[in-house]
């Protein structure tokens, strides 16, 4: 709803139209309307209509009458009669489609009763509106505190001033009746003008407030739709939809507007089929109607006969009229309940495409859908597999190779206690009934000190005499 330049303004002003937010093919503002008798001149001896549309904050229009006879196109800023003091607001529309937009809302074409277009707005006039706007947004903060405070159960939506500053009216919504007479002293005494409070409902607020919908675009309310009419269940019921309240609702927590946009194409539609009330009855049992589906022009019944599962199925319209001839005759035709998953048989030839491969090398595109067996062989920090003959060949020759399933940390201290190759003894001496190693003697290779219940080493006598020569230090053993 805007023109491409709109936020490129230096001034703060459209950037596309430099008409303080009018464009000529589309607008920035809501509720806008394409002006076609444009440029359409008037016959021969045909004053202008002496009316134009004003549009004031959000979607608030109003017709006032042009007495002056002055100048106005669309887009111009005119100060116009209020019921106390003037205000200030845009011309919208103006010539032959404004008297078409009056007969439209229902009201008379006569001027005369129209509040007057004093003036083309001043810069004084322009600059006294523009500081009274800049004071809605505290005020309805502070008005909405003021109402909690006294306790009251209504949503102040928005706030006006109007364009002399001298009167504020304050938009709320209310699902019952409120006593805000002491409010009104409080907001008057606070805002030093003449307060005026209007109840609006659910979708005049949406349409104030303004939102994106569910369909991914601007409300209807807040852009286009000027009247709004009542939205009833039956609308969703007529086009099959699922009653299913946080689906069908907008914005505004009431039923959404566009359930009456095709509401008419699908009673018209509805007219022409049988009878919803009617039943089939049949060989296969009595089918009772479910749903109807306009767009595949079939409709759906569930049959029921004692002693069978319930079943389901759908029959074009002229199916179904033709049994419902048939049960008038007293006939139970005998019906085929699957004829709803019935494909259409259409030939389809059969174009098959020779793929080659064109990648070099022969490389698999389904490489790595195969799964990894691991085998349930350990691995290291790195990920590879370790293998047991590998540290075999890295030790020093005349070594034995080592066992694959001990740590690292094992095979290290396997090594510190049986000392260098060259220092270990060609035999051992044996061993006391003790299970201690005899006095002077080493301690075979790979044997730990045992260990106490506490886990603790038990520290045996030491030597006496020197080790023998060739065999490790009892301190290294």
């Amino acid at each position: 709803m805007s023109c491409t330049g709109c936020a490129k303004g230096s001034d703060g002003k459209p950037a596309g139209c430099k008409s303080n937010g009018y464009c000529s093919s589309d607008g920035c503002n809501k509720l806008d309307v394409f002006d076609w008798l444009a440029g359409v001149p008037l016959p021969n001896g045909q004053s202008p209509f002496d009316a134009v549309e004003v549009r004031f904050k959000s979607t608030r229009k109003g017709f006032y009458r042009n007495a002056n006879a002055l100048s106005l196109m669309p887009g111009d800023l005119v100060t116009v009669e209020a019921s106390s003091g003037h205000d200030v607001g845009m011309v919208s529309l103006a010539g032959e489609l404004v008297r078409a937009q009056m007969q439209r809302k229902g009201g008379s074409t006569d001027t005369y009763e129209l509040r007057k277009v004093i003036r083309k707005s001043t810069q004084e006039d322009i600059d006294t509106w523009h500081a009274a706007r800049k004071r809605e947004d505290d005020t309805l903060v502070e008005a909405r505190r003021m109402c909690q405070e006294a306790r009251l159960d209504m949503k102040v939506s928005d706030v006006e001033y109007q364009g002399d500053g001298h009167r504020a009216t304050f938009y709320y919504t209310s699902e019952q009746r409120i006593d805000f007479r002491d409010l009104l002293r409080k907001l008057a005494d606070k805002f030093h003008v003449r307060v005026d409070m209007k109840q609006i409902g659910a979708r005049q607020e949406a349409g104030r407030v303004g939102g994106i919908g569910s369909c991914g675009r601007e409300l209807c309310c807040s852009t286009w739709l000027t009247d709004l009419r009542s939205v009833t269940t039956s609308a969703a019921r007529y086009q099959q939809l699922a009653l299913n309240p946080q689906k069908l609702a907008g914005q505004c927590g009431k039923l959404k507007c566009c359930l009456n946009y095709e509401l008419d194409m699908y009673i018209e539609a509805i007219k022409s089929y049988p009878s919803t009330n009617a039943k089939l009855k049949t060989t296969r049992g009595t089918g009772m109607h479910v749903k109807t589906d306009i767009f595949a022009e079939r409709m759906w019944y569930v049959f029921k006969k004692p002693g069978e599962p319930t079943a389901m199925a759908g029959f074009p319209i002229e199916t179904v009229r033709e049994i419902l001839a048939k049960n008038k005759e007293g006939v139970e035709p005998e019906v085929d309940l699957h004829m709803a998953e019935e494909k259409p048989t259409t030939k389809v030839e059969d174009k098959s495409t020779d793929y080659e491969n064109v990648l070099d090398g022969g490389e698999d595109l389904s490489r790595f859908d195969k799964k990894i067996k691991t085998g349930g062989k350990r691995r290291g920090r790195d990920g590879k597999k370790r293998k047991a003959s590998g540290r075999a060949t890295a030790s020093a020759p005349g070594s034995a190779p080592e066992k694959s399933g001990q740590s690292p940390r094992q095979r290290r201290e396997g090594r510190k206690r049986n000392g260098p190759p060259g220092d270990r003894p060609a035999k051992q001496e044996p061993r006391t009934d003790a299970g201690k190693a005899a006095p002077g003697t080493a301690r075979p290779a790979g044997e730990k000190r045992s260990r106490d219940g506490r886990g603790r080493r038990r520290k045996g006598p030491k030597p006496d005499g020197p080790p023998p020569s060739g065999g490790p230090k009892p301190s290294d053993a």
